[in-house]
């Protein structure tokens, strides 16, 4: 067997579970430093917030832009596992869907300087945006239509339409303080809801 030929190589096992776990919170902890001071925040800081070393953080992301889409991908998986998580443990598909809208905004407006990194031109970064329509408007759809079938809202609003409806009341949320992104979403969300 000719090792050099890829046909014929051994797969490579499986992540282990602990080295994805230790990803999954340098992620975390490169996402709060996101929040707390921006994308460009430095490397070391995020190595800080992680406890590793910044050799660690190069070695799983060789870049920033590597690291910023890595982070995008993980909160964007985060809001797509709590969609059914949601619907599933919540009193009502509307309780749930209201939960999830309110990760949703949590997404929107902790992205300091991610919406500037992600209209820079990089081909990485445009893929994002496919990425995360393709991902959340399915979770997003099945949170309405549950609460639809369930007689708690009366809307013919599609998931893509209530998810750029938020994602519009969440421009200048980080940069005005004396505007409430989050109260605005709240009135959008229970306008949808049927008159009882």
């Amino acid at each position: 067997m000719n090792d050099r030929d890829p046909a014929t190589r051994p797969s490579a096992p499986p992540r282990r579970k602990d080295a994805r776990r230790n990803q999954e919170t340098l992620l975390d902890a490169a996402a709060a430093v996101f929040v707390a001071k921006g994308v460009d925040a430095p490397v070391r800081d995020i190595a800080a917030e992680a406890g590793v070393g910044l050799g660690t953080i190069y070695r799983h992301f060789p870049t920033r832009a590597d690291l910023v889409i890595a982070v995008y991908r993980h909160q964007i998986e985060a809001c797509v596992e709590a969609g059914p998580a949601l619907l599933a443990a919540g009193p009502t598909p509307y309780a749930a869907l209201v939960q999830w809208i309110d990760l949703f905004v949590d997404f929107l407006v902790t992205k300091h300087g991610l919406a500037a990194v992600l209209q820079s031109g990089n081909a990485d970064f445009e893929a994002l945006h496919t990425y995360f329509l393709d991902r959340l408007v399915p979770v997003c759809a099945e949170l309405l239509d549950a609460a639809s079938t369930a007689d708690e809202i009366d809307s013919d609003l599609t998931a893509y339409e209530l998810m750029r409806g938020v994602g519009n009341l969440c421009i200048g949320a980080d940069t005005d303080p004396r505007y409430d992104a989050r109260r605005m979403v709240g009135l959008l969300v229970a306008g949808l809801r049927r008159p009882r």
